[in-house]
Order: C-alpha cells, then structure tokens, then sequence
C-alpha cells in the first residue's frame, strides 16, 4: 500500500512504527519535530524519515501537500490535562492545536479525501467540544490497557470507523524484568517519570509506578519473617490483617509471595520499609507499557528515554486505529 505521511508533533515516530507493524511501509514519511533526542531516536531506526523541524513554520516546508494521503498527530497535551492546570488553549503548548487545524485544512483543500487522526488526553467536556467542532468529527476513547500492561486514557479524532481494539489481557506482572508489583496495570507513564518517584507519592497521588525488590535474604526466610513482621505490626497498630483482604504478607507454598499491596507494603511499616526496596520502571519496561520494540529507544540517555517515552503514544493502539485505512 503506497501513502504519504505527514505526523505532526512526531516525537520518537510510534505512528511510524505503527504503521509498519500492520504492514505499511510510507513511501514518504514527513515528520515535524523539534527535540533533538527524539529526532535522534526516529533517525536511528528509520533514517529515511523527513524532518521538517518546527511545525509552526509549516508554510516554508516543501511539500507537495497534495500527495499527503495522512495526516497523524497528537498536539502538546498539557494544557488539557487533569494533571496539569488546565489552562487549555490559553496554554501556548495547547494552541498548537490550532495549527494542527491549519495544516488539515490546508491539505483538504488540495486532497479533499486526505485522511487524518489527532490524539489526546482525558479532558472537560468543553475542550472536547471545541476540537470536536474543528475537526468535524467525534473522538473515540481507547484505553492503552486492552493492549498493554498501562492505564493511559486516550481520546482519538479519526474520519474512518474506529473499532475497540480486543482485551489481550496483559498484566503488569508480566512485563517486568524482575521484582514484585500491586497492581494489575501500571499507573500511566508521563513525561516526568525520570525524575523518579516515592512511596508517598505512588500511594496518594496514584501515579508513577514501582516496583517492589525483595532481598535474597528476605525471600530465603520469608516464612519466618512473615510471621515476624504481623505479629509486630498488630502490637504497633492493633489491626489483624487477613489473608482474604489482602493486606498480610504470607509465606506461599509454590515459592511465590502474595501480591503486596500498596497500602500495606511501604506505607505505614517500618519494618517492611527495611526489608523491601523499590524502584520506578526501566526503560525497557516503559517501552513494554507503550508496546514499542525493546530498545528502540537505546540511542540516548535513559532519561531522555524516559521523556520521550512518556509522551509518545501506545503503538498498538494506534496500529489497530490505523487499520481502518487499509
């Protein structure tokens, strides 16, 4: 299938890893992006890719925009985001919004039938309206978690049908390289997850995951200091913490420990405080969340690994929405 791409905000191109993955190699893949570590990263694994630079000097670029069969994007998010505060348009990273709208039209008027799909995050309703109303179509929501081992929430702007992608039932678990997790799917990555993250943190804020370390020594005596650690939290605090509720760590006998719950594992207990380490996510396991190809983003530091990571897209969600081209 011969198309010509234009992605918006490319970031490490996982709407070029996408479409590769369902079979359809760009016969010219036109990318705007202006940090350098990501350039780096998508030039590394496809140095074909065109880059354009600064998207808001899209009027310079020479293309012919009549070729363009698709437009993909996700404008800057963060003036949308709960998490942030919620400036919305007013937030000069938000407006790009707007030249995402420019360019789309601008190529409409030269290809009327040129396909598109814009990405972005959970917002109010009125947010929603106002991109809805700009791009003549209804969002779709997808979360990344039917595909991967991530919650990310995301709302997609696509003039083709979108189905719901099937749940492959992916739990965090499984895409760890070692140690123990509480949940079944990872808080979502963001942007800011290199700089780390702590207990208290995870506990009330609900986000960036750990990952919970036993030490050799405490998985050889586990039984013992199971037993240990409850009897001293129930003098300290006068709970009983049963099995069924999940909040004891017992001893098991096919040589595994129960899930260790947030609540229980770091919070309230010294004791367990000097027994279990943790740590936030490796790279490579980030790259598991958004279910891109292990190391593809190894051609800069871990931090910017991070970054990019945590604003680039879950690859498999946009393959399945990019299926509807087909």
């Amino acid at each position: 299938m011969s198309v010509n791409v234009l992605s918006l905000f490319d970031g490490m191109s996982c709407g070029q890893i996408a479409l590769n993955r369902i079979g359809i190699k760009p016969t010219n893949y036109y990318a705007a992006e202006v940090d350098k570590y990501a350039i780096k990263v998508t030039q590394a694994n496809y140095p074909n890719t065109n880059q354009m630079g600064d998207v808001t000097k899209w009027r310079e670029w020479d293309i012919n925009w009549a070729s363009i069969d698709l437009l993909i994007g996700g404008s800057p998010c963060q003036g949308f985001s709960f998490a942030g505060k919620q400036l919305a348009f007013d937030d000069p990273r938000s407006k790009l919004f707007f030249v995402y709208v420019d360019i789309l039209n601008h190529i409409k008027s030269v290809n009327p039938r040129v396909k598109f799909m814009l990405e972005n995050v959970r917002m109010k309703k009125e947010y929603l309206a106002i991109i809805s109303e700009q791009l003549g179509v209804e969002p779709v929501s997808i979360n990344s978690a039917l595909v991967s081992a991530q919650n990310r929430q995301r709302f997609y702007w696509c003039n083709w049908h979108v189905e719901q992608p099937e749940d492959r039932g992916i739990l965090l678990a499984g895409i760890i390289e070692s140690g123990l997790v509480d949940r079944d799917k990872s808080y979502c990555i963001d942007a800011n997850y290199w700089k780390g993250t702590n207990i208290e943190q995870y506990i009330n804020k609900a986000r960036r995951q750990v990952v919970f370390e036993l030490p050799v020594a405490f998985t050889e005596r586990r039984t013992e200091e199971a037993k240990r650690i409850r009897k001293e939290y129930q003098k300290k605090y006068g709970r009983d913490f049963s099995p069924r509720r999940g909040k004891e760590l017992v001893a098991r006998t096919d040589g595994k420990m129960n899930c260790l719950t947030a609540t229980y594992s770091m919070k309230e207990h010294t004791l367990i405080d000097e027994k279990i380490n943790y740590r936030k996510l490796t790279p490579v396991e980030c790259e598991r969340l958004q279910t891109a190809p292990a190391n593809y983003t190894n051609h800069v530091s871990n931090t910017q690994r991070y970054k990019m990571l945590g604003n680039g897209w879950t690859v498999d969600i946009i393959a399945n929405i990019l299926r509807g081209i087909k």
